[in-house]
């Protein structure tokens, strides 16, 4: 390993990893460190467009904005996209190459892990220094044959690991101790030391378990980081239900939560606006009164769209058109709204048609090339100007197209119907615009609604990261473990 690289694994999924990497990306940015972010290969239907024309998870977008550079396919070389609950879209290098069941991917690991290599000896090549984000647990037994997403990965680069657990959930030293037991002895001696994530309380009171935990493993404890109130950076892949308490007078929005949801970081510009009540609702749940209805992006439309009636859905949908609600359809959910639905490849599952909500005037067929694009233009609406990114494979035709919601700098996108209440369009990150989120809620019945920067809020919770960082973590030891301590910019 010439390039420094450190790794971030974790004890359990969603124990902070993605939030660790952000914050020493940006710490070390901070200091004028060239440093990329790396995940060798991640799983989660939240992607983002990439600068070379690929698709990579969202949050090594984020973590690249840590960084202050623009995303990159080789910082996600894998990417796997659920479409059944045993079988996944392969992106390799940003391209979706097939779809693969789990035993069919795990024989495809050795051909994985030569595009795993390429990309990091390419970003090594570019970066003063790399933050590598481990996948799930390094201790899952039944996945260590063939391993590129934790200690296989580290082995094949020879670089230190720190092993990250969240003491919110419970049971962070049986977590750490039982993670570390399950190592072989090389693995074992590769981990420089532990981080707990997301503690509130005196830490007075944790020091005697620290203190254990450094005597019985041997290991350091690197620091512990607070519970950062407030904190919000895309989920990497986990449906976000909770949402802070609302004063009266709000919009209310509903989104289903679809089997197979994907990029709902869509709807985080409106989960965090003082003024929208919005509502994840799941299976079985009573769809309440709404203002606002939006169909999400999902990554197997034809069986979400079933889903959609299963559930009583399409019902919902029409009584709330008939008395004056708006809806819109986002990517699969615009494709839903229309009359029909072609998977002539069996792109998405069994080939096939299904019939749409027949709601818009137009069918959409998959192909086999998907179209990613990031893109920017101006909302029929209020001529709003939006900024956006494509990540889709269906090919949308019909007359409802001459009526666009989206005017982009070439051509056009989406549907506007002709009484004004239904919107559909290709664009994620549609509500990221200021101005174009104030148009859509206005239009969706907000009276003088508030204007809210996404942007600055992500970049804010960007900065709350690196401060917790430099004031809770041991930077000393991080720097030697990392090998940058040699670093004028360091010093």
């Amino acid at each position: 390993m010439s390039t420094p690289t450190l790794m971030v694994q974790g004890t359990t999924s969603d124990a902070g990893k993605s939030l660790l990497v952000t914050a020493l990306c940006r710490w070390l940015a901070r200091q004028g460190v060239r440093v990329a972010p790396f995940k060798q290969q991640n799983m989660a239907l939240n992607s983002a467009v990439t600068v070379d024309g690929g698709e990579i998870g969202r949050a090594q977008a984020v973590q690249a904005q840590a960084c202050r550079i623009k995303p990159h396919t080789d910082m996600n070389p894998v990417l796997l996209k659920p479409n059944t609950d045993t079988g996944a879209q392969v992106i390799i290098h940003g391209r979706a190459i097939a779809n693969m069941d789990a035993r069919d991917y795990h024989d495809y690991k050795r051909i994985a892990r030569k595009a795993v290599l390429e990309s990091y000896q390419r970003l090594a090549a570019q970066y003063d220094a790399l933050i590598v984000e481990g996948a799930g647990s390094p201790a899952e037994i039944n996945l260590r044959e063939g391993d590129i997403a934790n200690m296989g990965f580290a082995e094949s680069v020879d670089c230190p690991v720190i092993l990250a657990a969240d003491i919110d959930r419970g049971g962070v030293f049986a977590h750490l101790v039982g993670t570390l037991e399950l190592l072989n002895a090389s693995e074992r001696a590769r981990v420089a030391g532990f981080v707990i994530n997301r503690f509130r309380g005196d830490i007075a009171l944790l020091q005697p378990g620290l203190d254990w935990l450094e005597r019985y493993t041997g290991k350091p404890v690197l620091g512990v980081l607070p519970y950062l109130h407030g904190l919000h950076l895309e989920a990497e892949d986990a449906v976000i239900t909770h949402q802070a308490e609302k004063h009266d007078n709000v919009l209310q929005v509903m989104v289903p939560v679809l089997p197979r949801i994907s990029n709902h970081t869509d709807f985080d510009p409106l989960r965090l606006h003082p003024q929208v009540d919005l509502r994840f609702i799941g299976p079985n749940e009573v769809v309440p009164a709404a203002d606002l209805i939006i169909l999400p992006g999902s990554k197997s439309v034809r069986a979400d769209l079933a889903w959609l009636r299963e559930h009583g859905w399409e019902t919902v949908i029409h009584r709330h058109l008939r008395y004056g609600g708006k809806v819109i359809g986002i990517c699969g959910g615009f494709q839903m709204l229309g009359l029909s639905l072609h998977d002539p490849y069996g792109l998405e599952g069994e080939a096939g048609s299904s019939d749409g909500l027949g709601i818009f005037d137009l069918e959409t067929t998959l192909a086999r090339d998907k179209q990613l694009r990031n893109v920017h233009g101006t909302l029929a609406l209020a001529h709003a100007p939006v900024t956006g990114y494509e990540i889709h494979a269906g090919a949308t035709t019909g007359p409802a197209l001459a009526r666009p919601a989206v005017h982009l700098e070439h051509r056009c996108d989406g549907a506007l119907s002709g009484d004004g209440q239904i919107l559909g369009t290709y664009l994620h990150g549609l509500f990221e615009s200021p101005p174009a989120c104030a148009a859509l809620l206005a239009w969706a019945g907000l009276n003088d609604a508030q204007t809210i920067d996404y942007h600055a809020l992500r970049e804010s919770s960007i900065e709350r990261l690196a401060d917790a960082v430099a004031a809770h973590l041991d930077l000393h030891m991080l720097t030697r473990v990392l090998g940058l301590e040699s670093l004028e910019t360091l010093s």
